[in-house]
């Protein structure tokens, strides 16, 4: 939403934080290469709006278009256009002109919408022993949890973040900034059930850089050798995200 007020373009990843079954099945499409043509995929979704099914072209003529290897990054743009724009286009378009009514577009263009939600929304106060407490660990890090090195390296350098940080670490983390009115124990994930902040040991071979999974709040720690390549390579990866760009 808020990439959208400020005009941003949309990415590919971008869908991971909507919905990341679709994100994933997309992905999988692409990995499938000239074997897609035997998927029987064309370009046409299927919406459900209160019990009635409908067919929805993504392009004119969908239903007569079978996706094939030469046509599928197509097909991909065109998923993404209409499950991040298009599917909610005339609500968006009357919340910007609402939106814009208040506050004219120019004076936003000098922040990022990370920037944009912590100015709307206020920079939340995070209670750092109500969030280490409602952690959890999994991967490399399910048999030591907090007393693992890195992870004893991750929080010190949490607590040293002033409150702006940490909220743009929950941000990178959870998609959004705001912690639930009854703390950590309660935050949830993209589907509305309860899914604490994770944080999950992963290899260096993995990825050099901590990584987020957004749909269940979870951050992929790699296991860092020393204290201050991990303090950077988080703020690297904080402060990238912002962006848009893919750091690996």
């Amino acid at each position: 939403l808020y990439k959208h007020i400020l005009g941003w373009p949309v990415m590919f990843n971008d869908l991971k934080d909507v919905d990341e079954e679709y994100y994933n099945s997309l992905k999988g499409l692409k990995d499938m290469g000239a074997d897609v043509e035997y998927v029987g995929v064309d370009f046409t979704v299927m919406e459900e709006t209160l019990g009635v099914k409908q067919t929805v072209e993504l392009v004119p003529n969908g239903a007569d278009m079978d996706v094939v290897e030469d046509n599928l990054p197509e097909y991909i743009e065109a998923c993404l256009k209409y499950r991040l724009l298009g599917r909610y286009d005339a609500q968006l378009n009357e919340l910007l002109l609402g939106f814009f009514d208040v506050i004219p577009e120019p004076l936003l263009t000098i922040f990022d919408f990370q920037e944009l939600e912590l100015l709307m929304c206020g920079l939340p106060n995070i209670d750092m022993e109500n969030w280490m407490e409602h952690t959890e660990y999994s991967g490399e890090y399910d048999r030591e949890g907090p007393e693992h090195e890195v992870c004893v390296w991750f929080w010190e350098i949490v607590s040293e973040y002033d409150q702006e940080m940490r909220a743009r670490l929950l941000q990178f983390v959870t998609g959004t900034s705001g912690v639930p009115a009854k703390g950590f124990s309660s935050l949830q994930g993209n589907d509305g059930n309860v899914r604490k902040f994770t944080i999950h040991g992963v290899t260096l071979d993995t990825c050099v850089y901590p990584r987020s999974h957004t749909c269940f709040n979870r951050i992929d720690l790699p296991l860092y050798e020393e204290r201050e390549e991990c303090e950077e390579k988080l703020k690297i990866a904080i402060t990238m995200a912002a962006t848009g760009f893919d750091i690996e």
